[in-house]
């Protein structure tokens, strides 16, 4: 069979189909749960530690971690994933209606990291450092990992804000910067319960 009578056999490409799912939506996806996969590294490793510790876990001489500071903050990092939500289905029907939630959405999750960077200063005064124990390195190391990441998605949010405020924010983009913060919000609690409780 001839090129042109396999071409012609062939069906002609669609053109002008919107994508099942935008571009940058389904890489930040794949993004997201490579992200998954490393996190769930981490818990494993402190799952091993923490059974194999010989005095206990935490060690009697390391600070106790703020559980009720911690829990407030979490609520904060929530109740910005609810906003940044209610901004996205206000987004689609007008634009200018996800800017107060969008706002809010990214003070609360800006006020999560602020309060966790406090919370680092006190424990570090009290002398749970990188490498003052095991505890002090997979806490660190857990907690700082998530901190990066909702720095990032929190910088990602702000640029998207002054996007929205200048009329060139789309919500293909949008879409694809709230699947990052979600999975921010989404995982933490699963790190709480496992490094502070």
């Amino acid at each position: 069979m001839s090129d042109v009578a396999l071409s012609s056999a062939l069906p002609a490409p669609s053109r002008g189909r919107a994508p099942i799912v935008p571009n940058g939506v389904l890489g930040m996806l794949i993004f997201v749960i490579t992200e998954a996969m490393f996190f769930a590294g981490l818990i494993s490793a402190h799952t091993i530690a923490e059974s194999s510790a010989p005095y206990g876990w935490p060690p009697p001489d390391q600070p106790r971690l703020p559980l009720e500071a911690t829990a407030v903050n979490t609520l904060a990092l929530l109740v910005s994933g609810v906003c940044i939500f209610v901004a996205g289905r206000s987004f689609r029907k007008d634009p200018e209606s996800a800017k107060p939630p969008f706002a809010v959405g990214i003070f609360l999750g800006a006020f999560f990291v602020f309060a966790q960077g406090i919370e680092w200063v006190g424990l570090i005064r009290e002398g749970l450092t990188l490498f003052s124990s095991t505890h002090g390195s997979f806490f660190y190391l857990i907690v700082g990992s998530h901190a990066f990441h909702a720095v990032v998605a929190i910088g990602l949010l702000v640029w998207a804000f002054t996007s929205l405020l200048r009329r060139k924010l789309t919500d293909a983009t949008f879409t694809t910067l709230r699947v990052f913060w979600y999975f921010v919000v989404l995982v933490w609690p699963f790190l709480y319960l496992k490094v502070y409780l």
